[in-house]
């Protein structure tokens, strides 16, 4: 009598959900795998990633200042790190013919430069393997089986799986998660995270295209962060930013995006310890006119920009420069406030917080602690990273974590 061959079936055609089908497929080899996709798309999200390049992950000394880059689940991910970590990504993909290169930042991509290679990975992966892809077909509904077996209403059908890994991303409408819900799981409800600062009519945004390195505050918060600032047609972008909003993505949601963004262009100083060095550069650079001086190595449209905020004439020279005007600079070079009103979704690199509660989710094995043959990967968890490489690495870690579980049960 022959055994009936068990399936896994992956709702999600994304990072998390390959990594979750590859590895189960080769860990089991009498395993089935389906895999999902409700878009024509497969991988969009590797395809877009650090434009275009795939930033795969992070090059980070050890586990513990890793799992310090999620605003959401640094437990939970640190102890599903201990199974799978960023050593284990590199290699994975080196025994696959992908070398993988750190960048001065942290951040790590191919050495093709090209998110292809990542995507033609894992697509060769899935076809040494039979895997069964799906696209345009989506999970709408879960249930279980007297038999223990789980039934998928998916849009195109039904299909019953042995074991299911939902690896569906981030929903950015909590009632989107309700089919989730229907199988006794607590869904917290998600946030935009990873957005840049809508700074509607301010002047700044005459600058767009201007980067420069800040510390950057929410004003009325205990929010900052310091790094790569970029001026935008609509406000203010680039990694510093988005840092922020991914720490903040909870409070600035309930303030609807309105507050103040207080500046500093020079994070060395603050507005105390730059009046206190102010007298030398007058001293040095007395003769010549401040307009056509910058000592502080900003970048020069900045610089004659802040000089025109403060109203000190271009033909001025530093030591003609009035107390005033002094203050007044000084004050804009280290405390320049910006109204916020609103935000932009950062590329096609939409990141949300919510999802499943990690309270109801083994990290050593990704399965729902209420429903066994459950598991999850990826971003429908409520786990996020900041950008720079955080959120893949969640994604392999979960994906491999949860193929390991499954193609354990599978081959008893």
């Amino acid at each position: 009598m022959s055994v009936e061959q068990k399936q896994l079936v992956v709702a999600g055609g994304g990072a998390a959900g390959f990594f979750c089908a590859v590895n189960a497929a080769r860990m089991a080899p009498g395993l089935k795998v389906i895999l999902l996709e409700k878009t024509g798309k497969l991988l969009s999200k590797v395809k877009v990633s650090g434009g275009g390049r795939c930033n795969v992950t992070h090059n980070a000394p050890d586990i513990a200042y890793m799992s310090k880059r999620y605003p959401r689940g640094q437990h939970f991910v640190k102890k599903a790190f201990s199974r799978f970590f960023v050593p284990d990504t590199l290699s994975w993909y080196r025994d696959r013919g992908v070398k993988i290169k750190a960048e001065e930042d942290g951040r790590m991509f191919p050495v093709t430069d090209s998110s292809e290679t990542i995507i033609q990975c894992l697509l060769k992966e899935a076809d040494a393997y039979n895997i069964s892809i799906r696209t345009n077909t989506e999970l709408l509904a879960v249930t279980r089986q007297t038999s223990g077996k789980w039934k998928l209403k998916v849009s195109n059908g039904e299909l019953v799986a042995d074991y299911l890994c939902i690896a569906a991303g981030g929903y950015a409408m909590n009632e989107k998660f309700n089919w989730l819900r229907d199988t006794g799981h607590n869904i917290i409800p998600p946030a935009p995270s990873l957005f840049t600062f809508n700074m509607p009519g301010n002047p700044i945004t005459q600058l767009m295209g201007v980067a420069t390195t800040a510390h950057i505050k929410i004003a009325g918060t205990k929010l900052q962060e310091q790094g790569p600032l970029l001026i935008t047609h609509w406000g203010m972008s680039g990694p510093a930013i988005l840092r922020l909003s991914a720490w903040g993505a909870r409070d600035l949601q309930a303030i609807n995006y309105t507050f103040n963004a207080i500046v500093n262009w020079l994070p060395e100083f603050n507005e105390n310890t730059l009046r206190e060095t102010w007298t030398e550069y007058r001293q040095e650079l007395g003769k010549q006119k401040i307009f056509n001086k910058n000592p502080f190595g900003l970048p020069q449209r900045l610089w004659q920009f802040l000089l025109q905020q403060a109203g000190i004439n271009e033909e001025l020279r530093w030591a003609d420069l009035a107390a005033k005007d002094q203050n007044k600079l000084i004050k804009l070079l280290t405390v320049m406030e910006f109204p916020v009103k609103g935000k932009t979704t950062f590329k096609e690199e939409f990141v949300t917080c919510g999802g499943v509660s990690l309270s109801e989710i083994d990290p050593a094995t990704m399965e729902s602690k209420l429903q066994s043959d459950l598991y999850f990967a990826g971003e429908v968890m409520d786990v996020d990273g900041i950008t720079g490489g955080f959120n893949f690495q969640h994604a392999w870690t979960s994906g491999y974590v949860a193929a390991t579980a499954i193609a354990g049960k599978a081959n008893l």
